[in-house]
């Protein structure tokens, strides 16, 4: 099989379905490959910014996966699962799945070979039509960022284009982590005095699913990604981190629910795995927490089951042995989404918990104390979610995760609570059990963001999580990463060699991202 130069094809792919998300061939030539299917020259698709609009479609796409398939392959089977938000109740996934630490390399492979691919190809095609300058050029820029960041959290090290003379050459994730500050610094540099000469800048409104081309809400956002990836760093970079998450916060981040990032995408993708496909339920880790905390957010989240049980929301355990899918469907409980529900990828309430985190830290000018903001976070949440007033829940010392019971005790069985962690903000707490609280908060409130999720149960073994139902090859409850597509070992073999030369460890499951602690 030739190999496939990521950075170097980008030219030669089609675009005509670039709407419907699909990249079907390669040909030469970025003027002629590159129309949307009418056959109208550059000129005509120059007017109303359509030209470079097709193609911020496309990086939205990637960026926010909403279309069926791409949700089920990005997240719904990668970060839903190991963030502990759903499971499999499909019983053809049970023997082969993330979860259980040895997915097979069609769903290894997907989001490198077709996610990324798509990413380049058209922030690539932005490039060429902007020469790297002006406001839709900072958009792909802060679109890239979102994507790579989603991309090197699944892998670790990419091949993001550093090497001007080898596309396939991986770079570490320290630097790809580096190269994506340095992206959304020059896009807010870019964006930051076309907002302040005019705070209703828009761009290309009808095609934007996002913040319908509303510049200012996008600089809030890369403004926010940069305090995302401040807290991501913080204990390998802790002198960046800070200078990074202070500036971010100073320069303005989502605040308000009116800013969430959230993508319109009809059908919602959720609604398809879960809901119509059938093939995800509730997690028995979220639902356990939500349920032993009177949480009022659990029936937001999740549907009741089919059949009653002995409570009306029902998670099932992560990597169970689930025997036939009509019986666990029925047991479990459902996504609770509609078809049009927004996909919800960055909230107010994500940033007040860094920002708690970074009150924690010692960082300056958080906007309020590690108690202030976390109880901001919380309240943030039940807004977001309809589930009233938040003032009873955040004074409750008391309750604790509860312990599980499986409805099926041959599917995953029962376990015991592995968390004692209370909701109430303690002063007097250790600065670790006041990570374990806000984390666990900040986890509840990312939901339904698997990604994000996964996440912060690596970066901070928060919140504990039910062991696995099923044994695996590793000692792991959580993976630490997934590995590279196999085929790069054999059609990319030496630029495979360095790659794993720069995780540090094995290729597999269990070898840590850069920013563990």
């Amino acid at each position: 099989m030739k190999k496939i130069n990521i950075y170097k094809a980008v030219t030669a792919c089609t675009f005509a379905s670039v709407l419907l998300c699909s990249m079907s061939s390669c040909t030469d030539g970025f003027q002629e490959a590159n129309r949307p299917g009418t056959g109208a020259s550059l000129e005509d698709l120059s007017r109303d910014n359509y030209q470079t609009s097709s193609f911020l479609v496309q990086m939205e796409n990637e960026a926010f996966p909403e279309q069926e398939n791409a949700y089920q392959m990005n997240e719904d089977l990668i970060g839903n699962y190991l963030g502990r938000y759903m499971t499999y109740a499909n019983n053809g996934f049970s023997e082969k799945n993330f979860a259980r630490l040895n997915a097979p390399n069609g769903w290894v492979r997907y989001p490198f070979k077709d996610s990324m691919t798509k990413t380049v190809s058209a922030f690539k095609a932005i490039d060429n039509v902007t020469k790297g300058e002006g406001p839709v050029y900072a958009w792909a820029l802060i679109l890239r960022a979102q994507s790579f960041m989603r991309l090197t959290d699944m892998y670790g090290p990419l091949p993001i284009g550093a090497d001007a003379t080898d596309g396939n050459a991986y770079s570490s994730q320290e630097d790809v982590y580096k190269s994506l500050i340095a992206d959304l610094n020059k896009a807010t540099d870019i964006i930051k005095p076309l907002v302040a000469a005019n705070e209703n800048m828009t761009i290309a409104d009808g095609h934007d699913k996002v913040y319908q081309g509303k510049m200012a809400k996008w600089l809030k956002y890369a403004n926010s990604l940069k305090l995302r990836i401040a807290i991501r760093i913080r204990y390998v970079e802790p002198t960046l981190a800070k200078q990074l998450g202070e500036q971010a916060v100073q320069d303005g981040v989502i605040t308000s629910n009116e800013d969430n990032c959230a993508i319109a995408y009809t059908p919602n993708g959720q609604y398809k795995t879960s809901v119509e496909w059938g093939d995800s339920r509730a997690c028995a880790d979220l639902e356990s927490y939500l349920t032993g905390y009177n949480d009022p957010r659990l029936t937001k989240f999740f549907k009741p089951t089919e059949e009653a049980g002995n409570r009306a929301i029902i998670g099932c355990r992560a990597a169970a042995k689930i025997g036939n899918k009509t019986t666990a469907g029925k047991a479990y409980s459902a996504a609770n989404i509609k078809i049009d529900s927004k996909g919800v990828w960055l909230t107010a309430s994500e940033m007040a918990f860094c920002r708690a985190e970074g009150a924690l830290a010692g960082w300056s000018n958080m906007g309020g104390t590690a108690k202030s903001l976390y109880e901001e976070g919380v309240k943030l949440s039940f807004e977001q979610w309809g589930a009233g007033d938040a003032t009873t829940y955040l004074a409750d010392n008391t309750s604790t995760e509860a312990n599980y019971v499986d409805p099926i005790s041959d599917y995953g069985g029962n376990v015991n609570a592995v968390s004692n962690i209370t909701i109430k903000w303690d002063d007097s707490a250790s600065d670790e059990k006041k990570m374990e609280r806000l984390i666990t908060q900040k986890w509840i409130a990312m939901f339904p963001n698997g990604q994000e999720g996964w996440s912060e149960i690596r970066r901070t073994g928060y919140p504990k999580v039910f062991p696995l139902a099923q044994s695996t090859d590793y000692s792991i409850q959580v993976a630490n990463r997934i590995p590279f597509d196999i085929d790069e070992a054999t059609n990319n073999k030496a630029n495979y060699i360095k790659a794993v030369q720069l995780l540090k460890g094995n290729d597999d499951y269990a070898t840590k991202m850069w920013w563990q602690r």
